[in-house]
């Protein structure tokens, strides 16, 4: 998907919303687990709930390998169902890939050839090496670590090298790695009053911005300091949204808690 095509989605569904598809088998309406494939059954119903609510859809590939094989056939599915049902969804591998070289390409083949997604999360830690092979893909993106919402964060990203933080070295840094303006960034909700910052470093650039809702993130903060002239954020709900009930009606529910968020963000959009 080329980044129009996302800005277009944004303007016509006044929404910049990205819902995160993290499937916890213990967590999940009990009726589902007579289903053949539980998994596959609850993003379904997400999916056909909402999808008129958001832009994108974010898997964790993490709840998805937990369950060994047909975890990941359940990704697949839901890949392909999304791919097939709701093309214009932007997709997102949240799988946080992080090596070099060939090991990078083939990473990136398994997420976005095989698998066929949007875009991957990787980590930038082992440098141009490892994130190069990934934004070698046409018509793909990799969104690539900056600043997380995670307590652990400060131990590394906020640090100071030569009077400068880390995170802020990452960020320009990676600008002038080859095809970079297939670059998107993650950055934490919960790190609202960094935005303006990173904003002078990547102006023009997507941000995923995780933490809104259950990790106490507020999006007008983000929304503050962190728009662009094409909106430029992806926001990021998971548990917020998908776990909003656990009874026969999950999915309404769900979209419930998606159409508030939404309608918060219309109001950014001209």
């Amino acid at each position: 998907m080329k980044t129009q095509e996302l800005v277009a989605q944004i303007k016509q569904k006044k929404s910049f919303l990205c819902i995160g598809l993290d499937v916890d088998l213990n967590k999940i309406p009990p009726h589902l687990l007579k289903e053949e494939d539980p998994i596959f059954a609850f993003n379904k119903a997400i999916i056909d709930a909402t999808h008129h609510l958001c832009v994108s859809y974010k898997p964790n590939t993490a709840f998805y390998e937990a369950y060994g094989l047909k975890g990941w056939k359940s990704l697949e599915k839901t890949i392909h169902y999304l791919n097939e049902n709701y093309p214009e969804i932007f997709t997102i591998a949240d799988a946080k890939r992080g090596d070099i070289g060939n090991t990078s390409t083939m990473y990136a083949k398994a997420f976005f050839e095989d698998l066929a997604f949007d875009s991957v999360t990787v980590a930038p830690y082992m440098g141009k090496d490892s994130v190069e092979p990934f934004l070698a893909f046409e018509d793909k993106h990799t969104i690539m670590l900056a600043l997380t919402s995670n307590e652990g964060a400060f131990d590394f990203q906020t640090k100071k090298v030569d009077e400068h933080e880390l995170y802020k070295q990452v960020l320009a840094t990676s600008k002038n790695w080859k095809n970079s303006e297939n670059l998107m960034y993650v950055v934490g909700a919960t790190k609202a009053e960094y935005f303006a910052a990173i904003r002078k470093i990547v102006p023009n650039s997507f941000l995923l911005v995780p933490g809104v809702g259950a990790q106490g993130g507020n999006l007008a903060d983000v929304c503050k300091y962190g728009l662009n002239e094409n909106i430029g954020l992806l926001i990021n709900s998971s548990r917020g949204i998908i776990y909003a009930s656990n009874s026969d009606n999950f999915a309404e529910k769900a979209a419930k808690k998606a159409l508030k968020i939404q309608q918060q963000m219309k109001n950014y959009i001209k």
